[in-house]
């Protein structure tokens, strides 16, 4: 009886007989190789040569015999005992003759196909049951890397069978109710990539926090991929947006730089064929891979994607794993399974509100660390240091677990926390993937965590915010909604949302909106960048510190400016890629005098001025010798996001505007740039915040597509009221007659020059009759923050 299949005599058909993780190789090889995805070739054990193994040895009962006392899933160290114990039957086992000569002959002539005297193979398990979207087995059972001749092979396939019995795959089979003795191995045995000598990693065909679908989420490091999935490293993240990437577009909508601290490589000994050494300073200041490179794993990733889904009848988000051969420089897909989180449920039904009762002041002083968020909910309780396993046996349910990182032994103590902590790791390590699988909220990479955190103190952690996780002292009180997207009434006008940080973007996408009001670019320079951009064209103008303070946060990029452009592009594109082809406005940069001597390197190039809210702000600055040469830089972005990126959904818009003089001077310096209203259909807005705009609105309606009014800035220029001062807070109001005036005769005059027109301040959120007066008057859209478009949806009556 024959018990090996080469790959290429594999498809997704032969599950039952080799597994999905072998299935799905043979799958590739045989039905994606022509569209330019390259899978590492070699052959499978079949389920077959597990049942040979154990029926020749007449172990079934046997292990029947072993599990039978295993009755409570808590019991760890009975489950220590009995899984220790069926692994040791089935690695002493004798292999049966008929068998090992059939995978040595196999191996031999994989060796022969790659012109190697006992080529390095991966040898990995392949449960057959695994790899559905109902549930993944991956990181169950063992695999085992570098394996090279005959003796280790056999060693490694019966050690990759046995490992049917590890302590967390004897869990997940239970808790997903499947049968021990039903369900068997097969081992799949495939040629190394060497990736020792280059990199490695994993995409996943979609946002693993959100579940946003378009893009594509990879993740990189030096070495051997086991670094990333084991938790070992941060890793380098980036982002790419599948619609227009399908367009032939660039669009890399994220890049960040990981610590990269370790790497994964071969050894010369036998015993211990993976060693870790550690990256070299200068390699962990860079990307590990090329903007060619990230776009070549997306497109790969986006056509396996595709074939997957087209074979389910429906989306199939897809979760891969790819190495780099650093002697042939190409990149090879290793391993793809289904996405086992947000594919077994329906995205998009519902959204989950969280807020606390402490005011953001408050927060910020309560602030111990950060970290990378996973699951996007918050939790509280007693942190629980542990470095091994022995010491988090001790952990109750409901308590914070906190350690260097986890592996899979460590699931049935995870499954007990609240939430989960590491020091190490990133989005797709062990302990992000679990925490998803299990619901709960973890932050990872949050390396000072063991440090400042004492062992039971109260803690509360949240994810909810975005990309940065937040550990807090004590325990703070919260609120989550589940809020019901098909029960929200549909708006008598046009919403949309404003929006100052791209973090939550994909989330935010969710919401019934009908795109992006106002984009706030002077956040993303303020928090991201946090550094004054005269400082990349000026930089002898800065102090000696100040400059390696700057050369540490550009390392990455070829020169400073580079790093503006491409992280002020990255971070809009995140959120035009979120709302794609939904329209998103793009407000320039509007700082005041005193926010930008705020950023690293602003003393030196801003004055101190009286008055800011009225000073040097908005327009004024963008054609100004003091500025002009920085909103190139903020030009050059759009440009990017726009014509590289493929987002023609973006439009920009033009704050602070006192004459028509100076927007025309505005946009005569944007033409310089290449961003020219008009070209590649580009639209450029203005924000109407000053009378001097609403008197003057046939003026400028000759220059613009369309407005937007900013009500905080109007109602406090109009009534002389600085918004800033708690003097006189209590005459900034938007009810009163002269702002219900201005608001008028700003609709009625857009209108009368066939221009659209639309609102992005606070009024229509806080005060609904603002909003119905607005929706008499004809205006074309509302703008609002995420927190108020649920509750301004609910009070308006369709």
């Amino acid at each position: 009886m024959g018990y090996i299949k080469k790959f290429e005599d594999l498809g997704l058909k032969d599950i039952a007989q080799v597994g999905g993780k072998n299935a799905s190789l043979g799958e590739m090889i045989t039905q994606l190789g022509k569209q330019g995805i390259r899978v590492p070739t070699g052959f499978a054990l079949t389920a077959d040569a597990y049942w040979h193994v154990i029926n020749e040895n007449n172990l079934l009962e046997k292990l029947r015999t072993i599990m039978a006392p295993f009755k409570d899933k808590n019991d760890l160290a009975m489950l220590a005992k009995i899984g220790k114990q069926a692994r040791s039957l089935i690695e002493d086992a004798r292999m049966p003759d008929d068998l090992a000569q059939e995978i040595i002959a196999a191996y031999q002539e994989l060796s022969q196909r790659y012109k190697q005297k006992d080529c390095d193979v991966a040898v990995r398990s392949s449960a057959t049951a695994e790899d559905s979207p109902e549930a993944s087995f991956a990181g169950q059972q063992e695999t085992y890397l570098n394996v090279k001749g005959d003796e280790q092979l056999l060693k490694s396939c019966q050690k990759c069978m046995a490992s049917l019995f590890t302590d967390r795959a004897i869990i997940y089979r239970l808790d997903k109710g499947f049968d021990h003795f039903t369900m068997a191995i097969s081992v799949g045995v495939q040629k190394m990539v060497r990736s020792d000598l280059a990199v490695s990693g994993v995409a996943f065909s979609l946002d693993t926090e959100s579940g946003f679908k378009d893009i594509v989420m990879i993740n990189s490091s030096y070495g051997l991929g086991e670094s990333i999935v084991q938790g070992a490293v941060v890793p380098d993240e980036f982002f790419v947006d599948k619609p227009t990437l399908i367009q032939s577009f660039k669009p890399i909508i994220k890049k960040q730089v990981g610590s990269k601290l370790i790497k994964k490589i071969y050894s010369e000994d036998k015993n211990n064929p993976v060693i870790e050494v550690p990256v070299p300073v200068t390699d962990q200041e860079q990307f590990s891979l090329t903007d060619e490179e990230i776009l070549e794993l997306a497109r790969d990733t986006t056509i396996i994607e595709k074939h997957y889904s087209d074979l389910r009848g429906s989306w199939m988000p897809m979760d891969i794993e790819w190495a780099k051969d650093g002697k042939d420089g190409k990149i090879y897909i290793i391993q793809a399974r289904p996405e086992t989180v947000h594919s077994a449920h329906k995205n998009n039904t519902f959204l989950m509100h969280y807020s606390f009762t402490h005011t953001e002041a408050d927060l910020e002083k309560l602030i111990i660390t950060t970290g990378q968020s996973i699951g996007q909910k918050i939790a509280s309780g007693k942190a629980r240091s542990a470095s091994s396993l022995e010491e988090a046996k001790n952990i109750q349910a409901g308590d914070i677990l906190i350690t260097r990182m986890t592996n899979p032994d460590w699931v049935p103590i995870m499954k007990r926390v609240a939430g989960i902590i590491t020091t190490s790791g990133g989005r797709t390590c062990h302990a992000a993937i679990v925490s998803r699988e299990l619901g709960m909220p973890a932050i990872v990479g949050a390396e000072k965590a063991l440090d400042l955190i004492k062992d039971g103190q109260e803690i509360t952690i949240d994810c909810s915010k975005g990309k940065t996780g937040i550990i807090y002292k004590g325990k703070i009180p919260f609120t989550a909604e589940k809020i019901e997207i098909k029960k929200i009434p549909k708006p008598p006008v046009e919403l949309l949302l404003n929006i100052a940080m791209p973090d939550r973007a994909f989330t935010l996408s969710f919401l019934p909106v009908s795109g992006v009001g106002l984009a706030r670019i002077e956040f993303i320079i303020a928090d991201t960048i946090g550094i004054h951009p005269m400082a990349f064209i000026s930089p002898e103008k800065v102090d000696e510190k100040v400059r390696e303070q700057i050369k540490k946060k550009t390392i990455a990029y070829p020169d400073p400016q580079s790093f503006f452009v491409n992280t002020l592009a990255q971070e809009v594109g995140t959120i035009a890629a979120a709302f794609y082809p939904r329209p998103v406005i793009v407000r320039f940069s509007d700082l005041k005098t005193n926010e930008y001597r705020d950023l690293l390197g602003g003393t030196s190039f801003e004055p101190i001025e009286d008055n800011p809210m009225i000073g040097f702000r908005g327009a004024s600055r963008y054609y100004d010798e003091r500025y002009k040469q920085a909103f190139a830089l903020e030009c050059a972005a759009m440009k990017k996001v726009r014509e590289e990126m493929g987002f023609v959904n973006v439009k920009v818009m033009i704050p602070f505007v006192r004459t028509a003089d100076e927007a025309q001077r505005v946009l005569q310096e944007m033409k310089k740039s290449g961003l020219e209203r008009g070209k590649n259909g580009l639209e450029v807005l203005m924000m109407i915040e000053i009378p001097a705009d609403v008197l003057m609105i046939d003026d400028f309606g000759k220059l613009f597509d369309g407005f937007s009014i900013g009500s905080n800035d109007l109602t406090q220029m109009t009534l002389s009221v600085d918004r800033d001062s708690p003097l006189v807070s209590q005459l900034f109001d938007e009810r009163l007659p002269a702002i219900k005036k201005m608001l008028e005769l700003a609709v009625e005059g857009a209108h009368r020059n066939k221009k659209k027109i639309g609102i992005c301040g606070q009024a229509p959120a806080d005060y609904p009759e603002i909003a119905d007066f607005l929706i008499k008057l004809g205006i074309d859209s509302i703008s609002v923050d995420a927190q108020s478009v649920i509750p301004f949806l609910v009070r308006l009556k369709p």
